[in-house]
């Protein structure tokens, strides 16, 4: 588990086939610090298993259903990433609870100066999108974000300047993939309320909504 506040800004170091799909290398140093093999870490959103360890670097394997469902096999040597470590249990939860299990594929929308801040709207999935609420959560390669505005192609967020400098959203072009993980709370209540609203069948963006 995970909470969405990015320790460190990492580098592709190599990414290779291998006979059960790829093995990522990520150049780092502070998600290094007490992690040992077999540790899980966050990637871009995605959790990870390191494999192994040097003194700045882990690799890790992604299958290929990892690379199916994630941006992570399109990765190029050199690009940057988010890194964070397993959350500690009785440690503080600065974002939301975030699985690391990408629930799908979003696009960069825009990307629009407003003031210090910068408004980032994305496209997203139906099945993610069906998650997001105005002042809700929801994790964009692996950063927990507030949803400032919802509509009927995906969401829209505010990035501080904070937020800016620790992490790999800014350097987002228009048209780039992301990964998206939806609320883990709101998705066990949408899974409770099927078949209890009218029409039943799962949940429209209005009725989550009006919970």
């Amino acid at each position: 588990m995970f909470t969405g506040i990015v320790e460190e800004v990492g580098q592709v170091a190599d990414l290779r086939d291998a006979a059960a799909g790829k093995v990522l290398t990520v150049t780092c140093r502070t998600v290094l610090e007490g992690t040992r093999t077999g540790d899980s870490i966050l990637v871009n959103g995605a959790c990870l298993t390191a494999t192994t360890l040097g003194p700045d670097r882990f690799s890790a394997d992604l299958s290929p259903e990892t690379c199916r469902v994630t941006t992570l096999g399109a990765l190029r040597r050199g690009d940057p990433v988010n890194l964070e470590r397993a959350m500690a249990l009785g440690g503080r939860l600065g974002g939301h609870l975030v699985t690391g299990h990408v629930d799908g594929v979003g696009r960069v929308r825009s990307v629009r100066p407003l003031g210090e801040a910068t408004e980032i709207a994305f496209d997203a999935p139906e099945a993610v999108l069906a998650l997001c609420v105005p002042k809700g959560s929801i994790a964009v390669e692996g950063v927990s974000l507030t949803v400032n505005t919802v509509d009927d192609r995906g969401f829209a967020v505010m990035i501080i300047p904070h937020t800016a400098e620790h992490t790999t959203l800014l350097g987002l072009p228009p048209g780039a993939g992301v990964n998206l993980e939806a609320d883990l709370i709101g998705k066990y209540v949408a899974r409770l309320m099927e078949g209890h609203l009218p029409g039943a069948g799962g949940l429209s963006l209005d009725d989550l909504e009006r919970l």
